[in-house]
This record gives C-alpha cells, structure tokens and sequence, in this order.
C-alpha cells in the first residue's frame, strides 16, 4: 500500500472518528437539555461553575434600569431582539437573564418598551448558557457608552456588557423558562449542528475511507491480473 494511500485512509478514519466523538459530545447536551429535570436552587453557588443548561432556580429582583437589547436576532423569519436584564439575587451576585424575543417596530430610533415593575421580588427559573457569539467580528457591537438605557448590542463580550452596567455580573446567562414571569417568546433550543449530523458526517468520512480501500485493491487487482 503507497504512502499516500495511508496517508489519506489515517486522515479520513481520524476525521470519522472526530466527528463521531464530536456527535457523543453534543448528545450528552441536548439530552441533559431536553429531559427538562426539574429545577434546582441555585443557592449561594456561581452559574459560572455548573454544568452548562443545568436547570436552575433562583430568587431575587431585576434592575429594570439597566437592560441590554440584544440585536439582529430572529424569530419566525422576523428581525427583532432579545432582552437581557440583569437579575440581583437574593444570594449575592448579578446574572444576565435572557427574557425572550421581542418583535423589530420597523423603525430604528423606536426600540420595544420592555419595562417592568420596579425591584418587584420573585423567583424565576431557566437554563445556564453561555452569552451568544457571533462567528465575524463585523456582527459584534458594544454597547455604547452613552446610550440610554436599554442599551442596544450586538453580541457583546462579558467584559463590555460589565462596563456598560459598572457592576460586576456572572460569565453565563440565564434561559428563562417559558413559565416564568415576566419574559417574552421563549423558545430555547441547544445550539449548533444536531448530534445526528455529526454521526452522518462521521459515516460520510468513513465512507470516503472504504472507497479509498476499493479502488487501491481495484487497481492492483487489475494489475496482478
């Protein structure tokens, strides 16, 4: 067997096998996301430090001051946002909660009224994850600083978003369930590609390494014969 004919079977078995194991990876959380345990008191503990869409429970209040509307997010085919507003708990420390999408106006200088009742005390529950991120830089906007509130952004980093309020808040985001109070159109799904395309990219993979194998015994078949 050539060098190259290796070469190219160990590179096609090693990507399978990547893909494969990337698919496990990604089925572990989607079922963790999907089988909807019941939700946890977060307590005294960090979001930071749980596993990713644990589903917790906390109480405490939103600063309805100082909200952030996430922009370019769709729902349906529609442009719009999602609201994200700080959460104070009663435990100690602040969490961004995602509270949903709310619909474009069609006019820029018009942003959606997501007000709420002022420092109103209530527990609320949802799924740990991590801020969204943007795959070009041209899609990420800070907050600007002298914006008025609720501020405006385009996938921004912790580190802007801790600027924007001058406090310190959680690495992670809370997914507020659908049953919780005061959220807009929920509906979360695990992000990325589904377990099953990486399984079905692993068998293409590996595909390609069978053939490769067909067509080397293919030829030397015919030139033994």
């Amino acid at each position: 067997m050539t060098l190259a004919t290796v070469s190219l079977l160990a590179v096609f078995m090693s990507l399978g096998r990547w893909q494969w194991q990337r698919g496990e990876a990604k089925q572990a959380v989607w079922l963790e996301y999907e089988r909807h345990a019941a939700a946890t008191d977060l307590g005294t503990r960090d979001p930071d430090t749980v596993k990713r869409f644990s589903h917790l429970r906390m109480s405490g209040w939103f600063d309805v001051t100082h909200q952030f509307l996430l922009d370019n997010r769709s729902h349906a085919g529609k442009p719009g946002y999602e609201v994200l507003t700080p959460f104070v708990r009663d435990a100690g420390g602040r969490v961004l909660v995602n509270r949903g999408w709310v619909p474009f106006s069609g006019y820029r200088d018009q942003l959606p009224d997501v007000s709420l009742p002022d420092n109103a005390s209530l527990t609320i529950s949802g799924y740990v994850d991590e801020l969204p991120v943007s795959g070009l830089a041209s899609g990420r906007a800070a907050p600007e600083p002298g914006a008025a509130w609720p501020k405006l952004t385009s996938f921004p980093s912790h580190a802007e978003l801790e600027a924007a309020l001058g406090q310190k808040i959680s690495r992670r985001m809370l997914l507020l369930d659908a049953d919780s109070p005061a959220g807009y159109v929920r509906e979360w799904k695990p992000p990325g590609l589904a377990p099953t395309r990486h399984f079905s990219y692993a068998i293409q993979w590996w595909g390609f390494a069978v053939v490769l194998l067909v067509i080397y015994f293919g030829l030397n078949f015919r030139k033994v014969s």
